[in-house]
């Protein structure tokens, strides 16, 4: 492992932490950045992202020293003090740790689609229309990771799972979880159907959630923003519409909450199908 203690502001082999605010650091150095031990933990144990650097203060070195005595020595981990680390950053950093990943270069949606689980094993696919928030993404990616999805399929406007913020909010799910986006938006909703997945769009003008409601074992379920909810296209082209009842006077919820909702009741549906065997 390369241990490297880093004394001074102006050390030019941290210059990359210094535009860590930097909107344009996607484009211009084809990076993402880490924050949070447990994101960086989830990144070294979990995930098929590999960091190009690591930044971390004393403690966060001492915290999370068993998994960074696997680290490649070929990948420096720069040891800051906190002092120098918030100034580099710009901001207060979350437990004291940053690290640098390679973007991965966007993959054919076709070969992402072979390398879920084959038919007829159960599986969710959870697929996103125009989300734009950072927050609903990065908690999406959490609770679908935490009840069973195996991927994530995404419209070009949906926002970068791969941001700051979105990681952090996942807890280090969209590092771990396969997600691609679909230039071709919705086209990857028949080779899902082609591959055996029937898609379920949440809308308020569904059929109502009800307990252990019957859903397909493989399943796609599509879920879209708050506002304008998902487009007359998609719905058009879903196989079953599912609404989560509500108290009269409130007529949405989160997209994040709804997605959560939706997922349990998926994970519910396919308990309830094991028991009537």
């Amino acid at each position: 492992m390369r241990f490297i203690s880093i004394e001074s502001f102006e050390d030019s082999r941290v210059d990359l932490y210094r535009s860590i605010k930097d909107k344009h650091l996607r484009a211009r150095e084809g990076l993402f950045v880490v924050e949070g031990r447990e994101n960086l933990r989830c990144m070294l144990e979990s995930s098929s992202y590999t960091p190009i650097s690591i930044l971390v203060s004393p403690p966060a070195y001492e915290a999370l020293r068993d998994a960074l005595d696997q680290v490649d020595v070929s990948i420096p981990i720069y040891c800051v003090p906190g002092p120098i680390m918030r100034e580099l950053a710009g901001f207060d950093l979350h437990r004291g740790c940053l690290a640098l990943g390679i973007r991965p270069k966007a993959e054919n949606v076709s070969d992402f689609i072979q390398r879920l689980p084959p038919r007829p094993a159960a599986s969710c696919v959870v697929v996103l229309e125009n989300l734009g928030n950072h927050d609903n993404v990065g908690g999406l990616f959490r609770s679908a990771r935490a009840l069973g999805a195996d991927a994530v399929v995404m419209c070009p406007r949906s926002c970068d799972p791969l941001y700051r913020k979105a990681i952090r909010v996942s807890m280090g799910a969209s590092l771990c979880l396969p997600w691609v986006r679909d230039p071709d938006w919705p086209g990857s909703l028949e080779q899902l159907r082609q591959a055996g997945y029937q898609s379920v769009a949440l809308d308020p003008g569904g059929e109502p959630l009800s307990h252990r409601s019957q859903w397909p074992s493989r399943v796609a379920l599509i879920l879209g923003t708050e506002g304008e909810g998902l487009s007359r296209d998609l719905l058009a082209a879903a196989d079953f519409k599912r609404a989560i009842p509500m108290a009269a006077e409130i007529d949405s919820l989160n997209v994040t909450v709804a997605g959560g909702i939706a997922l349990h009741a998926w994970r519910d549906s396919l308990s309830a199908q094991k028991e009537d065997l």
